[in-house]
């Protein structure tokens, strides 16, 4: 029966992790993929992506030929950022019949759920963008347009890249400070000067997304240089600033709220990041309890969808267990 099995999805801007499960916990299948973010990939590209993986687990599985494969498909995505997006991949879906429900958000969301227990609290998700949300426990949701630049939006991969070659070109021409990102920008990517890498940049010869793999330059240099480490403190600040903000919103300012951070650049093991975000935001939101997400997302999108048909305990602390040990081991079964 299909009511005894959900699928979740963690899609984002690098990787897509898909799972089929049974109620019980049991996972089933877990295949890992590309990424599959809308916005990158515009929706028949995404859609493509997903229904590979999905293919695969459903073999593996033993479901051949079986629809739907689930009761509830929990899809929580990178790119899906409005009601439009997430009606318009949720339509997608439903017209493939994977399953009778379909739920669809964003995968900050999944990082939220996997870190905490009491389904409650504040997410933010820095990886090659930034975004937060938070639900409170009444169930009410703060969320932001998280659409870049255009919506107020610093912070990611490429924000951080991008800032770190600005600071390298204006430290080799005199216009601003020197930094040691100067030599270690453009060395990354086999050069030795940042008008070089600006220029193999402006002719396409490198492609400008890669910026988003600057960050642990930034990091490294910022332990003894003071433009790297500016830029580390205003991504900090970026933070700070999305988490008080949600915090505020649903009134959460004054309780133990649980301050969740996910994403690569938040993973990474930053001493001065990590202690930045830390103390500007207790300076702000004393109450807050601030702490690296340590579940992979997907656990996250398996839970909600395991809360869907209403199953909570043994079978979610089962699924929790068998799925963190089967992504941390790279497995596709």
């Amino acid at each position: 029966m299909n009511a005894s099995r959900v699928l979740a999805v963690d899609g984002g801007n690098s990787k897509t992790d898909l799972v089929l499960a049974r109620a019980d916990g049991e996972v089933l299948a877990h295949v890992r993929g590309p990424q599959s973010s809308p916005h990158r990939l515009g929706l028949d590209g995404s859609m493509s992506v997903l229904e590979g993986l999905l293919e695969t687990a459903v073999a593996e599985a033993g479901l051949d030929g079986v629809r739907p494969v689930a009761e509830v498909a929990q899809l929580l995505m990178a790119g899906v950022d409005s009601p439009v997006e997430e009606d318009d991949l949720r339509a997608a879906v439903e017209e493939q019949g994977w399953a009778p429900t379909v739920r669809v958000g964003n995968d900050t969301f999944a990082v939220l759920r996997a870190g905490t227990g009491r389904g409650w609290g504040v997410a933010v998700v820095c990886g090659a963008g930034i975004n937060c949300v938070g639900v409170s426990p009444d169930g009410r949701h703060a969320r932001f347009p998280a659409l870049g630049t255009i919506s107020g939006d610093w912070g990611g991969g490429y924000d951080v890249g991008l800032a770190a070659l600005h600071a390298a070109a204006r430290s080799e021409d005199g216009r601003g400070p020197h930094t040691s990102l100067e030599r270690s920008v453009p060395a990354y990517f086999g050069l030795a000067a940042p008008h070089e890498l600006a220029e193999e940049i402006h002719r396409r010869r490198i492609d400008g997304r890669r910026l988003e793999e600057l960050p642990p330059v930034v990091f490294a240099d910022a332990e003894e240089d003071a433009v790297a480490a500016e830029i580390v403190d205003r991504l900090a600040a970026e933070v700070v600033a999305l988490a008080r903000v949600a915090l505020e919103r649903l009134e959460l300012q004054r309780v133990p709220a649980e301050v969740l951070l996910g994403g690569g650049l938040l993973q990474a093991t930053n001493g001065r990041l990590l202690g930045a975000i830390e103390t500007g935001l207790h300076e702000t939101v004393p109450a807050a309890v601030v702490r690296q997400a340590v579940s992979p997302p997907i656990v996250g999108a398996a839970l909600l969808a395991l809360d869907e048909i209403g199953v909570s305990g043994e079978a979610q602390e089962r699924l929790r267990s068998e799925l963190a040990a089967a992504v941390k081991g790279g497995s596709n079964g």
